[in-house]
């Protein structure tokens, strides 16, 4: 009898042990559910503000803030908690940037998340330029084609030039030299607005990787310079205006925060005027990336842009006579081979590696917890900071693929986003 006593209290204690041992397991499974995952792409600090990752023989530096990381954290169990994460969103600098347009609300960033997907897939976005990623070119590829391409420029002159000094890809737009009427004469609204999707799908999958490799640093976002000499009725036209709402509404809503400074140009007085008196309703965070100068710009060009990264024609030195001119020649790190071999390779490569990182773990354990009410974020909720979450998020910083391609111009200016 004493035996048997003895052995049910050794069963009871191992019993207690394991609900023990259960209850901790879960309370860490935030941190545990993906830390095997994260091991195929790069190192982390354990203070949490600074990750490396590869891309083929390149280490990139991506320096992060905690409290950040903490809510993209957050953010992302709570979209795999409602089935709206496919794995080609998952990416942890995709969701940053949709945190940082709602000022960190989960509850606002998840509606605007979801139009997003629902978006995407009424738009075909996915498929619209796809073999870009294989083959370099502007028009012919994906699943829609802009054979109007270059005449399209001759009236909407605006094109992607070289790297700030910091490697991010500089956009120009010379929004003065835009003739609606002219440029849909030779093309509709419709395929316009197409191909300036998929020129977003190209930075973000092309031309932010390969700036990334060549200044082994995170880039994802752009310097721009808009070019308002000129600007006049002719340019607020209905057509105008239709294309311009069009333009800006996708960059606000789809593809936000991909801006890092907007410089506007050759801005008269009644520019300027007008300037003064809108940006008091801009979010402050907008308007200090944006600096209006008038004529003498130059300068202030050339201390974010090296001399041979910008067009003579904006006090720059280079020409691209080979090109048929800079705006033609879509000159960038996204033009060499060596860059854009070490591009095409990643992607097979890390994707086949984040497949394997969707292991049972996360499937089951982390599914599991999800659904019960105790394991649901709420939409306020944010998740503790540490070295762990580096390991929870930071598989995605590494995919390449998700860099979406060619940006347009600053979403947070309706005139400049094209």
């Amino acid at each position: 009898m004493a035996d048997f006593d003895e052995r049910r209290d050794r069963i009871l204690d191992a019993e207690v042990l394991e609900d023990e041992r259960r209850r901790t397991r879960m309370g860490s499974l935030k941190k545990k559910a993906l830390s095997a995952s994260n091991k195929f792409t790069h190192s982390l600090k354990k203070k949490g503000k600074k990750a490396n990752y590869r891309t083929s023989s390149v280490s990139i530096e991506d320096i992060r803030d905690a409290q950040e990381e903490s809510t993209v954290h957050a953010f992302r169990l709570e979209l795999i908690a409602r089935g709206l994460l496919p794995d080609r969103h998952d990416d942890y600098h995709t969701m940053l940037r949709f945190l940082k347009a709602k000022k960190f609300d989960i509850g606002k960033t998840i509606q605007m998340w979801e139009e997003m997907l629902r978006w995407r897939k009424e738009f075909g976005a996915d498929t619209i330029m796809e073999a870009t990623l294989y083959f370099h070119s502007y028009i012919s590829f994906g699943d829609f084609q802009y054979g109007e391409f270059k005449e399209v420029l001759h009236f909407y002159p605006r094109g992607y030039h070289g790297v700030d000094k910091e490697g991010r890809p500089v956009y120009i737009e010379m929004l003065g030299k835009v003739d609606p009427s002219k440029l849909l004469n030779i093309t509709t609204l419709e395929r316009y607005i197409k191909y300036h999707v998929q020129e977003f799908e190209k930075i973000l999958h092309e031309k932010f990787p390969a700036c990334s490799i060549a200044a082994k640093k995170h880039i994802d976002s752009t310097t721009t310079i808009l070019d308002v000499q000129g600007v006049g009725l002719k340019n607020l036209s209905k057509d105008a205006r239709d294309l311009l709402q069009n333009m800006q509404k996708i960059g606000c809503d789809y593809y936000p925060e991909i801006l890092h400074q907007l410089f506007i140009i050759n801005a008269g007085h009644g520019f300027k005027l007008v300037w003064n008196s809108v940006k008091g309703f801009l979010d402050p965070n907008t308007t200090a990336k944006i600096r209006v100068l008038g004529t003498k710009y130059q300068q202030a060009l050339l201390e974010a842009i090296d001399a041979s990264q910008l067009p003579d024609f904006l006090g720059g030195s280079c020409v691209c006579l080979d090109e048929g001119g800079c705006l033609m020649s879509d000159k960038g790190p996204w033009n060499d081979p060596e860059i854009i071999k070490n591009v095409r390779n990643a992607q097979p490569r890390i994707l086949k590696q984040l497949k394997q990182a969707q292991d049972k773990e996360q499937r089951r354990g982390l599914g599991s917890w999800l659904r019960s009410p105790k394991g649901r974020c709420s939409d306020t909720s944010t998740a503790e900071s540490g070295s762990d979450i580096d390991d929870f998020c930071s598989p995605r910083i590494s995919r390449m693929p998700e860099h979406h391609h060619l940006a347009t111009v600053p979403e947070e200016v309706s005139s400049a986003a094209i």
